[in-house]
């Protein structure tokens, strides 16, 4: 259900308390701690909802912003940057503030709507105007002379998603096309279809030249240095990369299939307490749920939840077939915890890839 109004009882009175308030409480200062591809997105989101907060209250609202890959910005946040809020590529990272950090609860997710993701997207292939290497789908990628834009897992959010999302893909085509029968045949045969989807992301990983550290990395590699054949992107990062570049640049190529990207929110109550900004960080939060956050975010590309928003940009976002990491991968934790802990199936990927050398 989207948040239609924000709380402003709380808010008014505990919104101006704190260290990070100043001038009688009239400023106060909020740390939106997030990952590589929302600086346009929290750029004009800041702004808008600081001049409605401004306008209900009377108090200023400057939000700072810290962008990087995901899980660098996570480690930052549980090795002590004072973040008010985190807004992360995915709810592992945020899991992580819990679970290492204890700077939130662990009921976090529970919080706002949609399970505190307030948008969504998908990962796409961006790939040169023309399409000369004729990429058309997942098995295109892992052709002889191909190369991958694609950032590190162990660094990246988006590079997490762009790898379960190829998983997800050979891990389909091995069970015949039904990722439900994932649940329905024998051990034996998920055994067999888990080796395929290993071995199909390990010849993609071959084709990969270089791994920068986030997705905004990634996509300079790609746009700007002019290297690779095809960038695996978040959806919202390759119509950003096509607004501002042209269609004569560049083309997004829509894959079979693909994964539900979730990025997650949450207020870090550690954080909140200790200065004194709870209720206003809890209605920055609550604003991206509202027709007018959800239509700025539609505006930078993501996904709404909102369907009416939706609607208004059918055109932007056309249809694709998504599966969840909950349907193939059993959630973030059991995703996190095989393929990519140390030791997990991408340092296993990667050691063999290395091995291999270049193609």
């Amino acid at each position: 259900m989207i948040v239609r109004s924000l709380v402003l009882s709380l808010v008014i009175a505990a919104g101006g308390c704190g260290s990070d308030s100043d001038d009688a409480g009239r400023r106060v200062r909020l740390l939106n701690v997030s990952y590589d591809p929302t600086r346009e997105l929290y750029r004009e989101l800041n702004e808008r909802f600081s001049e409605e907060w401004a306008a209900r209250t009377g108090q200023e609202v400057v939000v700072q912003m810290s962008h990087g890959g995901s899980g660098s910005q996570a480690r930052a946040v549980i090795d002590g940057l004072d973040a008010d809020v985190v807004t992360l590529a995915l709810a592992w990272d945020i899991d992580n503030l819990q679970l290492i950090g204890r700077r939130l609860p662990a009921t976090w997710q529970s919080r706002l709507p949609n399970n505190s993701a307030p948008y969504t997207s998908a990962i796409v292939f961006m790939v040169r105007e023309g399409n000369p290497k004729n990429i058309l789908d997942w098995p295109d990628l892992i052709a002889p002379g191909v190369q991958i834009i694609t950032p590190n897992p162990k660094t990246s959010g988006g590079a997490r998603w762009n790898y379960l999302a190829a998983w997800g893909f050979a891990l389909e085509r091995a069970l015949g096309g039904d990722l439900t029968r994932l649940y329905s045949v024998s051990a034996d045969e998920v055994d067999r279809a888990q080796a395929e989807a290993e071995a199909f992301v390990r010849a993609l990983y071959q084709n990969v030249p270089v791994q920068d550290t986030g997705a905004r990395g990634a996509t300079n590699t790609f746009v700007q240095r002019r290297i690779g054949d095809v960038l695996l992107a978040w959806e919202n990062e390759a119509l950003l990369a096509l607004a501002e570049m042209g269609s004569d640049a560049f083309d997004i190529v829509l894959p079979s299939v693909s994964i539900l990207a979730e990025p997650s929110v949450a207020l870090v109550d550690a954080v909140v307490d200790r200065k004194g900004t709870r209720g206003v960080a809890q209605a920055y939060l609550e604003f991206l749920y509202t027709p007018v956050g959800q239509d700025i975010v539609a505006r930078n590309h993501f996904r709404p939840r909102d369907q009416a928003i939706a609607a208004s940009y059918a055109d932007q976002f056309p249809p694709l077939r998504l599966f969840t990491i909950g349907d193939v991968f059993g959630g973030w934790r059991e995703a996190q915890m095989r393929h990519f802990n140390d030791g997990g199936v991408y340092d296993r990927i990667f050691i063999a890839e290395a091995s291999a050398g270049p193609n």
